[in-house]
């Protein structure tokens, strides 16, 4: 399986990041033209604010690039991701991550486990998000975070129409250049256009259990920081 679309039939959608694997992260530094990096990264960073004795879940973590900074922060990082070839990578580059196999839908904590819960990059390509931000809920303890970083709907109309070209057409153009499986990238071109804006998105997690339910716009709502808190008594929590 070289290509998922957009059923996400887990098996598929884990097949094609193994596949990417080794060259994902170069990839979406070429193909974000550094943005991820330098930019929409580290404001994700300073959003989950990681400090000494906080235990995070970075979930969908795929080689551990984002666990690195927030391990070096202090925080008990655990990395976490259905594909297995992205954390093989993980694991040869960053040795001293504790990098475990999970699925988002069913996952391998128990209740009240983490302070905060972040994924990026990957909630539009889980086969149920209700159920992911559930389960994500279950293991964040009472007044724990989360923050999801995600591709987004531009907020003016005629960028939008631009970057919706630039990633059907470019994205793909780019990662035959510098990916060794650029079909994968026509699919993560798909899942963006077809993903939730994000008004949509902040009551699927809101309608999830999350309160306090708010998001910040990047580099125009190209992409977004989305977060919400876990209530003292929620579905997973109350007696």
């Amino acid at each position: 399986m070289t290509k998922a679309d957009l059923s996400k039939e887990p098996h598929a959608v884990a097949a094609m990041f193994d596949n990417v694997a080794e060259g994902y992260d170069r990839t979406n530094a070429v193909a974000t033209m550094g943005l991820e990096k330098h930019y929409w990264r580290p404001e994700t960073f300073k959003e989950i604010a990681p400090r000494k004795g906080m235990k995070i879940l970075d979930l969908a973590a795929g080689t551990g690039a984002s666990s690195v900074n927030l391990r070096e922060a202090g925080a008990e990082v655990v990395s976490c991701d259905f594909s297995v070839g992205m954390l093989r990578v993980g694991k040869r580059r960053h040795p001293e991550l504790d990098l475990i196999a999970g699925d988002a839908l069913r996952l391998p904590f128990a209740d009240d486990t983490f302070d905060v819960v972040t994924i990026s990059w990957a909630l539009r390509n889980v086969n149920d998000v209700t159920v992911a931000l559930e389960e994500m809920l279950r293991v964040t303890r009472p007044g724990g975070r989360l923050v999801v970083l995600e591709q987004s709907h531009p907020t003016w109309k005629p960028f939008r129409v631009v970057y919706l070209e630039y990633m059907m057409r470019a994205v793909p153009a780019v990662a035959k250049v510098v990916s060794s499986n650029p079909e994968a990238y026509e699919y993560l071109a798909e899942s963006t256009r077809a993903w939730l804006p994000q008004e949509p998105l902040a009551r699927t997690i809101q309608e999830a259990g999350w309160t306090h339910v708010q998001w910040r716009n990047l580099t125009g709502g190209l992409v977004a920081i989305h977060r919400g808190v876990k209530p003292s008594r929620s579905k997973s929590t109350a007696v």
